[in-house]
């Protein structure tokens, strides 16, 4: 336990306990909202060191009451507090290592989800339409804003691609595990003779990313406008309101058909734009947090295969951490917390095996 860094971390936390409370900086409300933004973040390090410290304190009174108490009974209870102490310590200890782990900057982002059909066809379509619809009923169930960018409809009601955007307070967070290749095991409809088929869908969780953190010049983008359309060739509208956004540099290629206005719809396509280019780059230049990725749950290798949904056994099972959910109806319809914070926690194992 790095006790100098806490106590750092303590000071400065009463120091930003000061600022926030000065009529000088309260007037100056882009400061002011910065600096309660870190005082918040410092807040459950401090709560927890505070109560390690107690705990420390608690111990050394116990072990005083062990050494000079003569009565049975308090001595009784002296040894019984001191073995309580002691498990609270480790456990406080536990979790002001986690809280002291490094924080991935994009956590509290909101997220840009592409989802892509892969191997079965049709088949593929149609589960890639239901993680659709299991993301943006989890995002429901949390009160975060979903907004289409690009969804491609398949003539059976599938999804051969879908970009949608996900606003709300740590979204990124929840679902940045979710990145990687999910396949489906089970009968498709138009299967006449009962046999199970195994098809795959490509998810991809991209944090979105603020002006300033990607520079994209003009000249490197072509952009071209048609007229949206849907499944079966069924047009939206008769303007030409889609647009499509390529960046020459890395033939990145962005679409979005969701709006009815040309304007909308290419303020749209730049966000996922600007999300995919930061990436790309990301990915590229920083291969060392690339490798990091890979090796704690998988957070940034698409072509990973995360997790099997098989329908004939009623099973979701993640790779990852080798867990099995058998409640894959409530599962589909968004009931996906369970798996999540089971990936965060063996993240979190991960990275502390890893800093010991």
């Amino acid at each position: 336990m790095n006790f100098e860094r806490l106590k750092n971390i303590k000071d400065k936390f009463e120091t930003l306990s000061k600022s926030i409370s000065d009529p000088n900086v309260i007037a100056d409300n882009k400061e002011w909202t910065k600096l309660v933004k870190e005082h918040a973040m410092l807040e459950p390090i401090v709560t927890q060191y505070d109560i390690y410290k107690k705990t420390e304190k608690d111990i050394e009174n116990a072990k005083k009451l062990l050494k000079e108490e003569k009565d049975p009974e308090m001595l009784e209870l002296a040894k019984t507090e001191l073995e309580e102490k002691k498990e609270q310590l480790e456990k406080v200890e536990n979790e002001l290592k986690i809280l002291l782990l490094p924080v991935d900057p994009n956590d509290e982002k909101n997220v840009i989800i592409e989802i892509r059909s892969g191997a079965g066809g049709d088949e593929a379509a149609l589960f890639a339409y239901e993680l659709m619809r299991m993301y943006k009923m989890y995002a429901e169930k949390n009160r975060w804003r979903v907004e289409d960018v690009d969804i491609n409809i398949t003539e059976l009601g599938g999804v051969k691609e879908a970009v949608f955007q996900i606003f709300g307070d740590g979204v990124y967070r929840k679902l940045k595990y979710e990145s990687g290749v999910h396949r489906v095991q089970r009968v498709p409809d138009t299967e006449t003779q009962g046999r199970i088929h195994t098809s795959t869908v490509t998810v991809a969780v991209l944090p979105e990313v603020e002006d300033v953190v990607v520079e994209i010049n003009e000249k490197d983008l072509k952009i071209d406008t048609y007229r949206s359309g849907g499944a079966g060739g069924q047009h939206i509208n008769k303007t030409d309101s889609a647009v499509r956004m390529t960046h020459l540099p890395t033939g990145i290629v962005v679409t979005c058909q969701d709006e009815r206005s040309q304007i909308k719809n290419r303020e749209k396509a730049m966000r996922v734009l600007k999300s995919k280019l930061y990436d790309y780059y990301q990915s590229k230049a920083d291969k060392e947090y690339a490798e990091n990725r890979k090796s704690q749950v998988g957070t940034g290798d698409r072509s990973e295969r995360i997790r099997t949904y098989n329908f004939p056994q009623g099973r979701v099972t993640d790779h990852r951490i080798s867990m099995t959910i058998y409640t894959i109806d409530t599962f589909m319809n968004g009931d996906i917390d369970q798996m999540l914070e089971a990936l965060r926690i063996a993240d979190q194992t991960a990275q502390l095996e890893k800093e010991e």
